[in-house]
């Protein structure tokens, strides 16, 4: 066990002072011959949490770090040290959304509320394929077809037996942005009802005229995990912001809660996804581009009311958008 110590060790020099801390979590866990998974079950903790403890990825709670400093006898070192790391200056730095991916890995349930794109968990390959293309000088094949192998590699877990559970708000302007186009939406719309099918999945959307409670201001997502923190993630231009601070994350999971009271319920959510496909398939049909498509979908949908839910209201189209 030493030598797989001193090996990652002597990987190199970090910056990092929450790496710092893993590396002594390691070092003083594998003196004291025990297994992440044996610290773990001390912890009454996941093994996969310690990985993250170990690997500076994830602020350990004060709480777990005086027990190790008991278990693993060293003194009061464990504590010392982790009073002395930043750990929100940790939480941004640029490796973000690979913090995020981890998180997501580990979750027991994912909340999500999401504006003018499909989240990740829930993009077919054409769509994840279309909106990565847009995003890569050069149109790099190589590069392109990795972005979208890694992308739908997040989606085993969660479309596998024992998935974690998944619940979506999704904006209308999801459904109504196009990307790719309209044989690239069609084949999204159906991928939303295929997965939202699923036992753990649940699907709402929230329409244009839903002004009854404020939507967030950006995509934001809500994370339940195995020790039982929960963390809020967001993200802003550059770069994404994470909190598991107990008053911040209540706040946004109440206006979570509020805004699924007033969203469309999953039946009529269905039947709105259902729509876009088949207007989606109908402008697949016809040689037109871009903001035709948009108006067509826009006009179809101006004074429809439907079953058991509100009418959906579209805002006008300014000049030169």
């Amino acid at each position: 066990m030493a030598d797989v110590s001193h090996r990652k060790a002597d990987a190199g020099p970090t910056a990092s002072p929450a790496k710092l801390f893993g590396e002594a979590l390691r070092f003083a866990r594998e003196r004291a011959g025990l297994t992440q998974e044996a610290l773990g079950k001390l912890l009454h903790c996941d093994r996969t949490v310690v990985t993250r403890y170990e690997g500076g990825h994830r602020p350990m709670p004060v709480d777990s770090v005086m027990a190790c400093d008991d278990i693993l006898q060293t003194g009061g070192m464990l504590y010392l040290l982790w009073k002395r790391v930043d750990w929100q200056a940790d939480v941004e730095h640029p490796d973000w959304f690979q913090k995020y991916v981890d998180l997501e890995a580990e979750a027991l349930a994912i909340r999500v509320y999401q504006s003018a794109r499909v989240n990740g968990l829930l993009q077919c390959a054409d769509y994840a394929h279309a909106l990565f293309r847009l995003g890569i000088d050069g149109g790099s094949p190589a590069l392109l077809r990795d972005r979208v192998t890694a992308r739908m590699g997040r989606q085993k877990r969660l479309l596998g037996p024992d998935g974690p559970l998944h619940i979506a708000v999704l904006d209308e302007s999801v459904i109504r942005s196009v990307v790719g186009d309209p044989g690239v939406m069609r084949r999204q719309m159906e991928h939303l009802l295929e997965v939202g099918e699923r036992p753990n999945i649940s699907i709402q959307v929230a329409p244009f005229d839903c002004v009854r409670v404020r939507r967030p201001g950006t995509s934001m997502f809500l994370l339940e995990m195995p020790d039982g923190s929960e963390w809020l993630y967001s993200e802003s231009l550059c770069r994404g912001h994470f909190s598991d601070a107990a008053s911040v994350v209540a706040e946004h999971r109440g206006d979570y809660d509020l805004l699924r009271g007033h969203v469309l319920s999953v039946s009529d959510s269905r039947t709105l996804i259902a729509d876009a496909m088949e207007e989606y398939r109908y402008e697949e049909r016809r040689p037109q581009g871009g903001h035709m498509v948009q108006e067509q979908l826009q006009r179809g949908q101006r004074g429809r009311v439907r079953r058991g839910g509100p009418r959906v209201a579209l805002p006008r189209r300014r000049p030169g958008t």
